[in-house]
Parts: C-alpha cells; structure tokens; sequence
C-alpha cells in the first residue's frame, strides 16, 4: 500500500501538506459521518495508519527507506483526535466527527418525537338488509393511547433545578481556533434543566395499550369491501403528535333473492303464461317491504322493468338507486286433460302468430323492446304506478 497514494500526496510532501490531506479525506471518510458504511471505515483505516506514518520523521524515514510502513513506534490517537482544533486544548474541545453526529442524533430524536400514531384496522360482517339500511356496531379495538400517569410526557418529575453540566444555560460553548462553536447540551437536551426521570409505567415512552369499547355508525348504502374512517382512533402519536385512524372494512353476506350492481339492486319475479298475455298485477318484494308491480300484456319472459328510488342509498351523493325487476315466464305442471285442451286450443290459434314475430323480430328488436320498458313513460312507468 502506498501511503502517498492513499492521502492523493506526491513523494516527499511537507508536513503542512500531509496535515491538510489528512484532514480533508478523515473528515469524508469518518465513521460517524458513515454509520454502518464497510467500505468508508476500511478507507479511513488505510487514511488514519498513512497519516500516523507519515507526520512521524522516524517513521516516516523508515517507510522511505523499506517502502512499508512501520506499525512497532509509538501510535498516535487515531480519527480527528489526531488534531487538536482548539485555541487552548481545553477539555471542552470536540472533535468534528462528535459535532456532525450530534446533529444527527438531534434531528433523529425530533422526528421520533413528533411521529403520527399508526392507523387501525377492524373488519365487521353485515347482512345485506343491515347494508342497505345502515348499521351501529359495538367494536372492541386495542390501541395505544397516552399514559394516564405522565400524560404521554414519559416522566414523573420537572423542574429539578439547573443542568449541572451547562449550568442551566442549555448550551455547551466550544473553541475552534477562532471559530466557537456552540451546541445542545448533552446533559439536559437543551433544556437547561437536570432530566426527568422517566415513567415507571410507561417505560419513558410515554404510551400504554388499553382495550377502548365503542360503537360504530355504519352509513346506509355501504357495499362489500367499503371501508369506514373513524378519525383520531388510532394508535396515539409519540410526543403530543396526532394520532392516527381506525379504518373498518365491511363485509356484506349475498341475499337469496336480491343483487347489488352498483347503488341499483336486482331481483326476479316469475309470472305464468296467461300473465305475460294478458298483463296482470303481481306481488313484488323490494327492499322497503312488498309491493304491486303493474305487468302489461304480451310482456316477455327476461323483460325488465325499473322502479325508480327503491335500491340502495348512495354514501356518496345520498341519493337513491332503482329496484331493476326481471320477469321470468314459469309454465305450469299440466295436471288434468281440459288444461291440456285448453293449451293445444291455444297452440293451434296462435302459433301462426308466434312463428310470425319470430321471423319479423331481431334480437335487435327485443333488446331495444327491454330497453324501453325501463325508461319513463314505458310499461315500467305504469308498474311504477302500481305500488
């Protein structure tokens, strides 16, 4: 290894020289400047043995002449203690690795004190009728709130008198040549006063886990995998900082007879042949409670037909959605022979008109035939007015 290589010097550099490079490559390649860098401390290490060889003249006169260095003389402090910045040595002077970690540790320590507590989350089952109409759900949720006996400060005692190490002024004062230095004491963080000691119950960190009981309002209208924010339910925040929220994630059980698309809810409704021919008032279950749905002559079987604002509550805008219902022509088990007459009677009168609407009909046409159903005004409009 070449040692005036490692400290980028040319051979036979002044000491002066030798000073000023140290100086520059220790104070890149510091530890403290580095935390947890392999690399960096290895190069510091090659920086520190150049350096201690080099500002010896014995050493350094034996490396020149073998061409190594020379680990057997009197070593010198290694790091930025090798250096004394200050006017008069005093014991107050720092080194520059203990000042930039200083600062580090300041602002690590103000982050971690005004940290936002983490959010929650809970997850409650619904029946559909519960989502629809909305829900109060007693939830038990196990969060971290702020100590009851420190008031989330994390000590027992203030004001204990002066620091005795800044001598209550907070500040430790330090000489750089000319330059002087001035930094947070490490004795009392500033404070000027002695520290508190810290809560027994809490440990110092001034939060405890409880088991808080309440009761959660689930808005109408909510869907499955809808999530509900309770703000301020969280965990707390460390050092007064605000805490964060309780999400709820809903789960809803699928009905027997209804479906959710959206805020709209579908059903289906069976009907026999005579009351798709003839038209017919059927009963409907809706999600309000039954009602009358007004079905028009020579309505088709898969036909729709819209009740307007009986779906579910949008947890958006509050408005309503519709109730779509589906006929479904059912026929009937053909018990006795005058129903059979009757049906072969039937058959023979209209099958030449049937066969006639199949031909003249597209699907096309039937599409369009469903779509107007729902809109106002159509045979949907006259079930409307059937309730």
């Amino acid at each position: 290894m070449d040692l005036y290589v490692v400290l980028g010097l040319p051979v036979g550099a002044k000491e002066s020289e030798v000073k000023r490079a140290y100086r520059r490559l220790a104070r890149r390649f510091h530890p403290d400047i580095n935390p947890g860098d392999r690399a960096a401390a290895a190069r510091f290490r090659q920086i520190v043995e150049a350096y201690e060889t080099l500002i010896d003249p014995d050493r350094r006169s034996r490396y020149e002449s073998r061409g190594s260095s020379d680990a057997s003389g009197p070593r010198r402090p290694s790091g930025f203690e090798g250096f004394d910045f200050s006017a008069g040595g005093t014991d107050q002077s720092v080194t520059f690795g203990d000042l930039f970690a200083e600062v580090l540790l300041d602002r690590e320590s103000q982050h971690h004190r005004h940290e936002r507590g983490a959010d929650l989350h809970h997850t409650v089952q619904l029946s559909f009728d519960e989502a629809l109409a909305g829900a109060t759900r007693s939830i038990t949720v196990t969060r971290r709130e702020a100590c009851a006996r420190c008031a989330g400060s994390g000590r027992t005692r203030v004001n204990l008198g002066p620091c005795p190490l800044c001598d209550g002024a907070g500040t430790v004062r330090s000489a750089r040549g000319h330059m002087v230095f001035s930094r947070s004491c490490s004795g009392c963080g500033g404070s000027g006063q002695r520290r508190p000691d810290p809560c027994e119950a809490c440990g110092g960190v001034g939060l405890e886990t409880r088991a808080e009981a309440m009761q959660v309002r689930i808005p109408a209208g909510i869907g499955d995998g809808a999530r509900v924010r309770v703000p301020g339910k969280g965990n707390a925040g460390s050092g007064g900082a605000a805490p964060g929220d309780l999400y709820i994630t809903t789960h809803v059980t699928a009905h027997p007879r209804f479906r959710r698309e959206g805020d709209d809810v579908h059903t289906m409704v069976p009907i026999a042949v005579h009351e798709a021919a003839l038209g017919a008032k059927v009963d409907v279950l809706t999600p309000d409670g039954p009602t009358r749905l007004r079905v028009p002559p020579g309505t088709q079987s898969g036909q729709r037909f819209r009740l307007r604002e009986r779906g579910a509550t949008s947890t958006r805008s509050g408005r309503r959605g519709d109730l779509v219902v589906e006929v479904r022509l059912m026929l009937p088990t053909i018990l006795d022979e005058r129903s059979k007459e009757l049906l072969r009677e039937f058959g023979q009168i209209n099958s030449e008109n049937v066969r006639d609407r199949l031909e003249t009909t597209s699907e096309e046409d039937v599409s369009e035939v469903a779509h107007r159903s729902m809109l106002p005004g159509s045979s949907g409009g006259a079930a409307r007015r059937g309730r």
